[in-house]
């Protein structure tokens, strides 16, 4: 695949691709996979069991391992070449948003603001978008005992907020994918119209296709 973006983030709900659409695009490119390390959260559990008391805790510890996870790989120049990641650190800002009080919130901002502008920025910002039917089914299929609780509400919130704070980047290149129930991974027409619509050249703003 050919695309004039050396550093791609991925985004989107529980379930909606990220990981695969992220390491099939760096497999494709001969590029750099970076991986968000979810599963070394020790809160993330016990939040789903009991979001009003660990929201913050998982949360800070989300934004702080995003943040040194991407420090690395900036020291280590990794973005001189293809970079594809599945995670952006806007999406502590997103999952904040709706997780915390206000005061909370007001206090993390001020956290995320000072860590963010020490950060590169993706040249493009890829979100999968699915509506919440298929985002429920997708969490049943994977099968992880802490996702099947997580409230449907919830979900909505944060499709919400992503999509409202990917409105708001006017520095930033955005493609909202709506998936309209393709999978990414055994669709190879529909892959293949995704990576078209990545290759081309866009002015910085948001920009919605249908796959």
């Amino acid at each position: 695949m050919s695309a004039p973006y050396s550093y791609i983030a991925v985004e989107g709900l529980i379930g909606a691709g990220k990981t695969t659409l992220a390491k099939r695009l760096a497999a494709d490119r001969g590029g750099r996979l970076v991986l968000e390390e979810f599963d070394d959260n020790p809160f993330l559990p016990r939040f789903y069991e009991d979001p009003e008391r660990f929201g913050f805790s998982v949360e800070l510890s989300f934004l702080a391992q995003r943040y040194h996870q991407l420090k690395r790989v900036t020291e280590q120049e990794l973005f001189a070449a293809c970079t594809v990641a599945d995670y952006s650190i806007g999406k502590s800002v997103v999952f904040a948003n709706v997780t915390l009080q206000p005061d909370e919130y007001a206090l993390f901002r001020d956290l995320y603001g000072i860590m963010y502008a020490d950060l590169p920025r993706p040249d493009l910002i890829v979100y999968l978008h699915l509506d919440m039917d298929r985002v429920q089914e997708r969490i049943r299929k994977r099968g992880r005992s802490y996702e099947q609780s997580i409230p449907i509400d919830y979900l909505s919130k944060l499709q919400e907020r992503y999509l409202d704070h990917l409105q708001k980047l006017p520095d930033d290149r955005v493609l909202v994918v709506d998936l309209e129930g393709h999978d990414l991974l055994n669709d190879g027409g529909a892959y293949n119209v995704l990576l078209e619509h990545i290759a081309e050249v866009s002015p910085k703003g948001y920009r919605l296709v249908t796959l």
